[in-house]
């Protein structure tokens, strides 16, 4: 009986709106319509960030970086707009603190 529970919640879910966390996307943009790494790189080094590494995450381009005084800096961008879409966050380094 378990089992024809479990089936039929997993058959019903998407009708009924009900998606995994992983399915969860920020961005949802075609791969030819994305710009390549370079672009951002520079788009980011004209800004004042160094950048430590450009990668792709849930379909959008996950940057890390530094700027002068060497806080860490991490953003997620639209690949097609180059558009920061998650706030950028900064980290603390714990060894300036300690």
């Amino acid at each position: 009986m378990k089992f024809k529970c479990v089936a039929a919640i997993l058959f019903l879910s998407p009708c009924l709106g009900i998606v995994p966390a992983a399915a969860d996307q920020v961005c949802n943009v075609p791969l030819t319509d994305w710009q390549p790494r370079q672009v951002l790189q520079k788009k980011l080094e004209t800004e004042g960030w160094t950048v430590l590494s450009i990668r792709s995450d849930d379909g959008c381009y996950k940057v890390k970086a530094t700027k002068a005084g060497g806080d860490h800096l991490k953003a997620k961008y639209d690949p097609a707009s180059l558009e920061r879409i998650q706030p950028m966050s900064q980290e603390e380094d714990d060894d300036r603190h300690h």
